[in-house]
């Protein structure tokens, strides 16, 4: 593959990431320093950024071992199976009262007491990178496979990696 061609693939990776994180916002988040726990969150965002937002308890685990600054990694995996990715990041407490007035929705509101509620917490999860995967259906890897492609050759062209 070109580098004109990795861009693209890649660029065309992120961009099925994208379709799936906003049909199904749920992720895997873990802090670095908690080698490899981590727990599912719903995001919020605002359009395809590379910020990503979530409403917790300061009452939870998650928020207990939180101080200020962490890296930490997303982990998602598609609805359908079919699509996988991990990323990497920075993870801060949000300050900004705008944005929980913002991203507030119903759903958020289930969980908590209004906006004004004690325990609330909004963390801001800043992506840098991340690898995108894309798993082809049994059937259609099987047919390759007896048509006489190359495994390795054809998983090539279903990885990427991307600046988010």
């Amino acid at each position: 593959m070109s580098p004109e061609q990795e861009v693209s693939h890649a660029q065309e990776l992120k961009q099925k990431f994208w379709n799936a994180f906003k049909e199904n916002p749920v992720i895997m988040v873990g802090l670095a320093i908690e080698s490899g726990v981590s727990r599912p969150m719903t995001a919020q965002f605002l359009g395809e950024s590379a910020s990503w937002w979530f409403f917790i308890t300061k009452e939870g685990e998650f928020f207990q071992r939180f101080t200020e600054d962490h890296r930490a990694v997303a982990t998602y995996c598609a609805k359908d199976h079919g699509l996988f990715a991990a990323v990497l990041g920075r993870l801060t407490l949000e300050a900004d009262r705008n944005m929980i007035d913002r991203l507030w929705n119903r759903y958020v509101g289930a969980w908590f007491d209004g906006k004004d509620d004690p325990n609330l917490a909004l963390l801001r999860f800043d992506a840098t990178s991340g690898e995108i995967w894309l798993k082809e259906t049994g059937l259609v890897a099987g047919v390759k496979l007896l048509l006489g492609a190359d495994p390795k050759k054809e998983y090539a062209d279903h990885v990427a990696r991307v600046t988010m």
